[in-house]
């Protein structure tokens, strides 16, 4: 979906329309969130997966996956559309350019705060999880390594 509106985002922008504007910003910045948040639910499935192996049934697990992936941005959309709804609207690349009309955020603040430092956060958490799945391929690896000397012998 997040290709899909942000392939027609000019498109849909040509229109002049400022509601339709609002609601394809709108929507760029909520599945841009979900694919960050979806990427940082799969971080922590691996690291469930390879580092906690035993002992980690969650109750409805699915469930709350759904629910954190499309939940949270959600959330940052409405906090977004209530404090200002005209945060979002069109753009252009420029003026030379008449037909690079896009729409998106336009506040740089908002921007920041919610795309880069949520991306941030998430790549934070991202690269914590793989650096903890790495140590603990590499733990099992030597322990395998320091039995299999030890039948060896």
């Amino acid at each position: 979906m997040l290709n899909m509106v942000f392939l027609t985002n000019s498109w849909l922008t040509s229109f002049n329309q400022p509601g339709l504007c609002i609601t394809v910003a709108m929507l760029l910045h909520y599945f841009l969130l979900a694919a960050f948040t979806w990427m940082c639910l799969e971080s922590v499935h691996f690291y469930l997966a390879l580092v906690k192996v035993f002992n980690v049934y969650v109750p409805k697990y699915i469930l709350k996956c759904c629910i954190a992936g499309w939940g949270i941005p959600a959330i940052i959309i409405t906090l977004v559309l209530i404090i200002n709804k005209d945060f979002y609207g069109t753009g252009s690349l420029s003026e030379s350019h008449p037909y690079s009309n896009f729409c998106w955020i336009q506040d740089n603040t908002v921007f920041y705060i919610s795309v880069v430092a949520y991306f941030f956060l998430i790549f934070l958490t991202n690269t914590a999880m793989f650096i903890t799945v790495l140590l603990q391929i590499h733990s099992v690896k030597t322990r395998t390594q320091k039995t299999s000397r030890f039948w060896k012998r």
